[in-house]
Formats: C-alpha cells, sequence, structure tokens
C-alpha cells in the first residue's frame, strides 16, 4: 500500500493498474478503493504485464556489459538516459522540428545538452 500511495502522489492517480496475480498488491489497491469515490480498475491479467515487463529487456542488453554501477547517482543518471534514448525511437517524445533531426539530435534537445556542430 506504501508503494502504490508514494507511486500515486509522485505520478497522480491511475485510471487502470495491470499487476499479476499477487494477492498482496490486489489487497492494497483494494484498500485504496476502499476510500475513493471513483476506484481505480485492476486488470489482473499476466499477459498485459508482460508487455511491461519487455519493455525493460532492451535495457538490460544494455546494462549487462557495463557490470555495475558505482552509485545509485550514476546508475540513475545512464538508465534515464537509456530510458530517454528507447522513448526517442519508439515516438513518445513530441518535440519541434524532430522530422528533420536525428535520434541523437533529438536527444540533446531532451537532455539539455549543446551538442558540438
Amino acid at each position: 500500500k506504501r508503494f502504490f500511495d508514494k507511486a500515486m502522489g509522485a505520478n497522480g492517480d491511475p485510471d487502470k493498474v495491470a499487476m499479476d496475480k499477487s494477492g498482496a498488491n490486489k489487497a492494497a489497491i483494494d484498500a485504496i478503493n476502499a476510500g475513493r469515490d471513483v476506484p481505480i480498475l485492476v486488470r489482473q491479467v499476466k499477459y498485459l504485464n508482460n508487455i511491461v515487463e519487455q519493455d525493460h529487456r532492451a535495457i538490460k542488453r544494455v546494462t549487462r556489459p557495463m557490470l555495475n554501477f558505482k552509485s545509485f547517482r550514476s546508475a540513475g543518471s545512464v538508465l534515464a538516459g537509456i530510458e530517454l534514448m528507447h522513448m526517442i525511437r519508439k515516438g513518445q517524445f513530441a518535440i519541434d522540428g524532430a522530422d528533420a533531426m536525428s535520434f541523437a539530435d533529438q536527444f540533446s534537445v531532451l537532455a539539455g545538452i549543446v551538442r558540438p556542430v
């Protein structure tokens, strides 16, 4: 329940939640729904959760050769960059003039880095 409270505090209330058959997660959402006017829809279908898990496969492939990160800060920075690049490739970011820019240029704009010419 603490996890869901913290996630909803940072990201807002979801309309739907996809999860596996975990009884603890279902009980936590049921407890949260007890105090709400509009309940959160819980979808406990294993195939829906597999889509989310498969999205992380590419990150594992990229970070495995790195062996380990020295600190949480460096891990967060590297993973944020990898996630940003994957989101650009999937077309999940819309920026002005993106059609004329390469993936690297889009990354530089979104990351706030001025790329040398």
